[in-house]
């Protein structure tokens, strides 16, 4: 079935991202908004929009019944989900399809299996993929979960079933630990997921987190467009993806891009997800869970390809076959991505709001930005803090990173606190630099006094000179006439003289 016009049931950076791609498709575009986004990019650059609800996203962009009545309503034929909000909602995707619209996105049943991390281990263990040895069934009962953890062996890692972006996870490293972290990690599991279920894997340390890209169609062609670079985190959320990896073979790549795509066919899956992995130094990798829905690193995969993600979406929901073969497929150049979001670095990385009194976007060859925001627009409570995605290609890796940091420099915000200068700070550190580094990066090496401002040549010779005189001072030695430098009547300062 044809798509003629599609509701983006989403916001910002990706409704828009969404809508360019549909327009050249020649496919009619709506937006959708709450209060807080009445006056954004994304509705203005919509064919039609249409107000949801108050700001709050459980009154507005999670409401299914309003996205498929509005959609109905509109004549749209399609809806399709973005990331986050509902896009790995099944019943969302069950309800689009049982009103006779098209879901942009993979079936209820493969949400459904890769939404539960211990269903989606259960799945793929029929195709033989590398898992991290621990258990198969979710548990909630402390007594029961220590005795595992032991069978499994310290340091192990508990982690909820039904959720992701770090919450209900945690590291515990011996026995005594245990049964805190236990309950600590199955009441943030039911808080946040509404499933106190957690598994207990064995804890690889010094891990890489590598994802692979895959697409599959209706018809039982699978495809993968290789792999993202995903380390750099803070708090278990990635700020930092490149692709294609510095650290692995072709060996290494073509057996795990093998293994993504029997992940993908296990739950018969087609749409655009992403199946990630954890990495250890030995370069041995383990699955570690899919991802049902387009991630917001995509744009690297569409760099190093030359493929348009969002337009293989609409052509498989469309129900057309995969126009691309595995082999018609190679990598060429390296893109990295940074999440400009808006956070403080110095203060553990928490949101900041407010205005965006300036904001002036990097320009040039190899820069691609993907945002929802303008100049003077505010930085919403309500949603996730992330103002933008940059993007840098370039024929080499180091051509990227030297790209990516003239980015930086040129990207001007003012009125929040951003990742801006945290990034700039991976991009020249020796372990970025080298590619030998894992998700441990900001534990190991980031504090907020490498993002203090450097001085000047000026002010440490300033400041040399105060450092003298203040040395002579304490041991007698200062001049009358270096004393009057400092003095009241004096009005030119041993500062200014010394600039001179």
């Amino acid at each position: 079935m044809k798509i003629t016009k599609l509701l983006v049931a989403n916001r910002g950076e990706i409704a828009l991202r969404i809508m360019r791609t549909a327009k050249e498709m020649g496919i009619a575009t709506v937006a959708v908004y709450s209060d807080a986004d009445r006056h954004a990019p994304h509705v203005r650059f919509a064919d039609e929009a249409y107000h949801l609800g108050p700001a709050p996203s459980a009154e507005s962009y999670l409401r299914m019944d309003k996205l498929i009545s509005i959609a109905k309503s509109c004549g749209a034929t399609a809806i399709h989900p973005g990331y986050g909000f509902l896009s790995e909602n099944a019943e969302f995707s069950r309800l689009v399809t049982a009103s006779g619209l098209i879901f942009v996105g993979p079936s209820p049943h493969s949400i459904q299996v890769m939404g539960s991390k211990i269903a989606a281990k259960q799945a793929v263990a029929k195709y033989n993929i590398p898992l991290v040895p621990g258990m198969e069934t979710p548990i909630t009962d402390v007594s029961v979960a220590k005795v595992r953890a032991a069978e499994i062996g310290y340091p192990v890692l508990i982690k909820a079933s039904a959720g992701g972006g770090g919450k209900g996870m945690r590291v515990v490293t011996s026995e005594a630990e245990f049964d805190e972290q236990m309950t600590r990690a199955v009441n943030e599991a039911q808080a946040s997921f509404g499933d106190a279920a957690v598994f207990i894997e064995k804890y690889i340390s010094s891990p890489k987190h590598i994802e692979f890209q895959v697409v599959g169609d209706q018809h039982g062609n699978v495809i993968h467009l290789f792999e993202r670079e995903c380390s750099i985190q803070r708090r278990h959320q990635k700020v930092v993806e490149e692709a294609p990896s510095s650290c692995l073979t072709p060996e290494v790549r073509a057996a795990m891009g093998a293994d993504a795509v029997g992940v993908a066919k296990a739950c018969g899956y087609y749409g655009a997800g992403t199946v990630e992995f954890i990495v250890d130094d030995q370069l041995n990798y383990y699955f570690l869970e899919m991802n049902t829905r387009l991630q917001v690193e995509h744009p690297v995969t569409e760099e190093i390809t030359g493929v348009d993600l969002v337009r293989m979406q609409i052509m498989v929901a469309e129900g057309q076959p995969l126009s691309v073969k595995q082999e018609d497929l190679a990598m060429r150049g390296h893109a990295i991505e940074i999440r400009v979001c808006a956070e403080d670095p110095a203060n553990n990385f928490l949101p900041d709001i407010g205005r965006l009194n300036t904001y002036i976007r990097p320009q040039g060859p190899g820069i691609r930005v993907d945002d929802g925001l303008e100049q003077g627009m505010e930085i919403s409570v309500f949603y996730d803090p992330m103002v933008a995605k940059l993007i840098t290609y370039a024929a080499t890796r180091q051509e990227a990173i030297d790209r990516m940091r003239r980015a930086i420099a040129e990207y001007q915000i003012t009125g929040i606190q951003t990742t801006l200068g945290f990034c700039d700070f991976v991009m020249q550190h020796e372990a970025f630099v080298s590619g030998k580094f894992d998700t441990g990066f900001v534990a190991k090496y980031f504090s907020p006094e490498v993002l203090a401002p450097k001085p000047t040549t000026e002010q440490q010779e300033a400041a040399a000179l105060l450092a003298t005189m203040l040395q002579d001072v304490k041991t007698g030695a200062v001049t009358k006439s270096t004393a009057q430098f400092n003095g009241a009547s004096n009005t030119t300062s041993a500062w200014k003289l010394r600039a001179k």
